[in-house]
């Protein structure tokens, strides 16, 4: 049985509608996050994780409790925050260092969420199946992530979430 094809078309002009003349990065933030959670099917997981110092720190999810701090460089949230390039992650249990906060998690996509040339986070996305992630979703993700970030009122990198 293959997995249903997730509409990222769809999410995109929901997102816009959804976060058109909202100010609140926390509001958009978390609809953001829900609208994804709610729109993408096999997922176990899915949240932003903010740029603190030289970490990220849990941000709005939907899901189980996760891991609260992660330092740049660790895992698959830290590779991307560090590195500044997509995480696809067919199967967590072979990436060095992967971090379980879930168990369940079999793969993983993360991108990071970068605003007038700063990293404000990452959004991580996790998966019960395995190789669950394409570069079909990885570029849905990142035109979600664009309305998502252009949605965030001036300024926002300076006092995000």
């Amino acid at each position: 049985m293959t997995t249903p094809s997730t509409d990222y078309e769809l999410i995109e002009k929901q997102l816009a509608a959804l976060l058109a003349d909202e100010s609140d990065v926390l509001a958009i933030t978390a609809n953001f996050v829900a609208l994804l959670y709610e729109s993408m099917t096999d997922i176990n997981w899915l949240g932003i994780y903010v740029a603190r110092g030289n970490e990220l720190v849990l941000g709005p999810f939907q899901g189980k409790p996760a891991c609260v701090h992660i330092p740049f460089g660790q895992g698959v949230c830290g590779t991307a925050a560090a590195s500044g390039e997509i995480q696809l992650v067919e199967d967590v249990h072979e990436f060095p260092g992967h971090i379980a906060c879930d168990p369940a998690s079999r793969s993983e996509i993360v991108l990071p969420l970068r605003r007038d040339g700063r990293l404000l986070g990452v959004l991580d996305v996790d998966s019960p199946k395995p190789a669950r992630f394409d570069n079909r979703d990885r570029d849905g993700l990142v035109l979600a992530c664009q309305v998502y970030l252009a949605a965030l009122p001036a300024g926002a990198a300076d006092r995000f979430i």
